[in-house]
């Protein structure tokens, strides 16, 4: 990002407060970063990643609590956005202790940031965390794992672009390039292919994961990971980590619809984003697809039901031709017309709150 300045990147984006952390019996370490709480306290998952240094920590949680923000807002949700990363080889790290202090640096923040599972972390690690603070959900026995609700999202947001593209939102006889089976992208897989997908690659560097999809679904074909960006498919949906569409990739693209599960898919999100739409790619973004897991674990806050959670998972199908009218309608790109859709809600929600009733 060339001369990163922490203060100067918060004004712009207007970031409400980044917390460092650091626990020296457990060695943990991470950053916490609340973006804005307007909707309500902000909710993000905490990953875990071996960052090569502090300042990729950093920018990424930034980017991540920022989407959340939009997310959420996207969603309908009564939420803002946050996120937690900690620094560390997860397979290293993990233990009960270091779990239950990150819960105590959790509570520290009263309220104002809650968290779940997400990258390398897991329902049983929240368990340790909720034994320090009440401000965590996509716990067992309540939500659970967000994956396969995240996944219903996407599927119907690929409905949704079939529709736009093709007039037809069937998925029988359509064609697909998934990037990433381990959680989400294994659930959307599933999902496909119970609606009839005529053909379907995947890519994967988890040689478990690739072997369950060998022995569970055989006819979904393995490709190498520099090959999934150029499958001539109907769809390709990046299921894995951030800033895979970028200049490099982006021009070996050959489907004509990108939807998939994984956060910050675009390396630049401006310079990306207007890139896919000159090439007259239809880009479902990625904050208002994969929300199905916050959805999920927002009904938790407010008393689990699976089937309701489903069916505002489902909504994603809506809200992306909504979408999709905005970028036609202002001549901008479906990235652009994600956040006017979504930051029009914070401000009419901002703009109710003005007046103060107390309840």
């Amino acid at each position: 990002m060339g001369q990163f300045t922490i203060f100067d990147y918060m004004q712009k984006h207007q970031y409400e407060q980044v917390v460092h952390f650091f626990d020296r019996s457990t060695g943990l370490k991470g950053i916490t970063v609340i973006h804005n709480t307007t909707l309500g306290p902000a909710l993000g998952g905490t990953r875990i990643w071996n960052y090569t240094t502090e300042e990729e920590a950093l920018v990424d949680c930034l980017r991540l609590a920022r989407g959340m923000t939009y997310k959420s807002a996207a969603a309908g949700l009564n939420l803002g956005g946050g996120k937690t990363v900690l620094i560390g080889e997860a397979s290293q790290v993990k233990s009960e202790a270091y779990f239950r202090a990150l819960g105590r640096f959790v509570q520290s923040l009263n309220g104002r940031y809650i968290t779940a599972e997400d990258v390398n972390t897991s329902t049983k690690d929240m368990s340790y965390v909720a034994m320090e603070t009440d401000h965590v959900v996509g716990l067992e026995g309540k939500s659970g794992n967000p994956s396969p609700v995240t996944a219903k999202g996407v599927f119907h947001g690929i409905r949704a672009a079939l529709f736009r593209k093709y007039g037809s939102a069937e998925i029988q006889g359509r064609s697909f390039a998934v990037q990433g089976a381990g959680q989400t992208g294994y659930f959307l897989i599933n999902y496909l292919l119970e609606e009839g997908a005529q053909e379907i690659f995947f890519t994967e560097l988890n040689p478990r994961h690739i072997e369950r999809m060998r022995l569970e679904h055989p006819q979904v074909r393995f490709v190498n990971p520099d090959e999934i960006f150029s499958q001539e498919v109907d769809v390709l949906a990046p299921c894995a980590l951030g800033g895979v569409l970028n200049d490099e990739t982006i021009p070996r693209v050959k489907a004509p619809i990108i939807a998939g599960s994984a956060n910050n898919v675009l390396l630049d999100e401006e310079a990306h984003s207007r890139m896919l739409t000159d090439r007259g790619i239809l880009y479902c973004p990625d904050f208002v697809i994969n929300a199905g897991g916050i959805i999920n674990v927002y009904h938790e806050l407010t008393g689990y039901n699976k089937d309701r959670a489903m069916a505002d998972a489902a909504r994603i199908y809506d809200r992306l031709l909504d979408i999709f009218t905005i970028a036609d309608r202002e001549s901008i790109s479906t990235h652009a017309a994600a956040k006017v859709f979504a930051k029009q809600r914070i401000q009419n929600i901002k703009n109710l709150r003005d007046n103060y009733i107390p309840r």
